[in-house]
């Protein structure tokens, strides 16, 4: 990543945040908001072991830091001011970003003690907004200027618009997850390898290690496709020398910002290899259709809409359905085979915020974007088929089941779904979409 370009970006980036902080302030009658990074979070009560830490988003909006325990002091007009924890322990190494270019924007105080950052706190009205309570009630803070909720949206909204650091640091990350992708395609299609097996190549791959991940890879041979966060891997290769499919949801981060991509292969021989196969093909072909018809001022619950009538073609062309286009998509056939939302908001959060305000129709009911897409967007496009036994089952006793090649069903049902995901910023003209993924996977 070219240095200069990073941190010129990055001040454009803060001195943005500075501004929308000081309009939110404003609005919602304080002087100041401190932000805690997070503090470390036991995985039980019954030992002494704490999981990796998640920075608090607000925090990391600003800065790519991640340490517990630490505070940042935003108020309108000055400069802000980093309280960074640096308590020795022997037990831990300190955290040493491996980078400094973010650090001339900051007033950065550090202190060896929790106890020491109290006098560090501003005065006048101040909000807090952390995920820990008690480390707010502890340093005075008292409901309602806890995560009071008129800041707290206001503060959401901004991360809803991506300014250009953020739309780098999005980029490098999808640039950071083709290499796993592109190592995973390679050893499903020359050997055998269990979903553990290929999850530790993705890592291996990727040089992150698990709690880097944006979220659990999402690592499924055959029938596990069909669950749709599948994360229980198998532990052993399958032995079936006939048609296999993967399905590969895995990303990596940049910064705290996330890449979220979705392929899926298949491998074998005979009509059932050959069948699935076009069929990944044809969601691969709706999900590029989808992606060229993302378009300012647009619904993105439209394009949810668009991408059931493309699933419905992409069914009646493999021949499990034989409904006509209009009626498989209105007697909500098409949701049987593909369940979840088109796609959602992306960002410092997987699923991230700002873009699900609004309430989704209630035949849509997991759709995570109901916005209007506006310039500086980012989010997902990710359309799938799937064949879930639960949901087929359903199927099975609906007035219009004679309408289902159900031996086509039960063969295909062995291979478990398909899904093909790319990221995407909105950018006014045309194209409106810059696809972040398909430049390191083009195909």
């Amino acid at each position: 990543m070219d240095q200069a370009l990073l941190k010129r970006l990055f001040l454009d980036h803060v001195a943005q945040l500075e501004r929308g902080y000081g309009r939110a302030l404003a609005a919602s009658g304080y002087d100041a908001v401190v932000i805690h990074s997070g503090s470390a979070q036991l995985r039980s009560a019954f030992d002494d072991q704490y999981w990796p830490l998640r920075t608090t988003p607000h925090f990391q909006h600003w800065l790519p830091l991640t340490a517990a325990d630490c505070a940042l002091v935003i108020a309108a007009g000055r400069k802000p001011k980093l309280l960074w924890l640096r308590e020795y322990s022997f037990w831990e190494t300190l955290e040493t970003p491996r980078e400094d270019f973010w650090q001339d924007s900051f007033e950065i105080v550090q202190f060896g003690s929790k106890d020491a950052l109290r006098e560090h706190l501003p005065g006048g009205r101040s909000a807090f907004v952390g995920e820990d309570k008690a480390w707010a009630a502890r340093r005075g803070w008292q409901e309602p200027d806890v995560l009071p909720a008129p800041l707290v949206s206001q503060l959401d909204a901004l991360r809803t618009l991506k300014t250009r650091y953020e739309e780098l640091c999005l980029e490098e990350a999808n640039r950071r997850a083709a290499p796993g992708h592109a190592a995973l395609a390679a050893a499903f299609r020359d050997g055998a390898a269990s979903e553990l097996d290929l999850h530790l190549l993705f890592l291996r791959a990727t040089q992150q290690d698990d709690p880097e991940t944006p979220y659990k890879n999402i690592i499924a041979l055959g029938p596990h496709a069909a669950t749709l966060h599948h994360v229980t891997y198998s532990k052993t290769a399958p032995s079936s020398t006939g048609a296999q499919s993967l399905l590969v949801d895995a990303g990596a981060s940049c910064y705290g910002y996330c890449a979220d991509i979705t392929r899926t292969h298949v491998k074998g021989s005979g009509a059932l290899a050959s069948t699935f196969a076009g069929l990944a093909d044809s969601v691969d072909r709706l999900q590029r259709a989808l992606c060229a018809e993302v378009q300012l001022g647009k619904p993105y619950e439209a394009l949810h809409d668009r991408a059931h009538e493309h699933v419905a073609a992409a069914l009646r062309e493999a021949g499990i359905v034989k409904l006509s286009a209009d009626e498989a998509v209105h007697t909500g056939t098409t949701r049987v085979f593909f369940p979840h939302g088109l796609g959602h908001s992306l960002g410092l959060q997987c699923h991230d915020v700002g873009c699900a305000s609004i309430k989704p129709r209630p035949d849509n009911p997991f759709l995570r974007n109901t916005s209007t897409i506006a310039e500086r967007q980012c989010f997902t496009i990710e359309p799938g088929i799937y064949f879930i036994g639960a949901l087929l089952d359903e199927l099975r006793r609906a007035p219009h089941a004679s309408g289902i090649d159900w031996k086509l069903v039960a063969e295909l049902s062995s291979l478990g779904g398909i899904r093909v995901e790319d990221d995407l910023v909105v950018h006014a003209g045309s194209p409106s979409a810059r696809n972040l993924t398909r430049q390191f996977l083009p195909d």
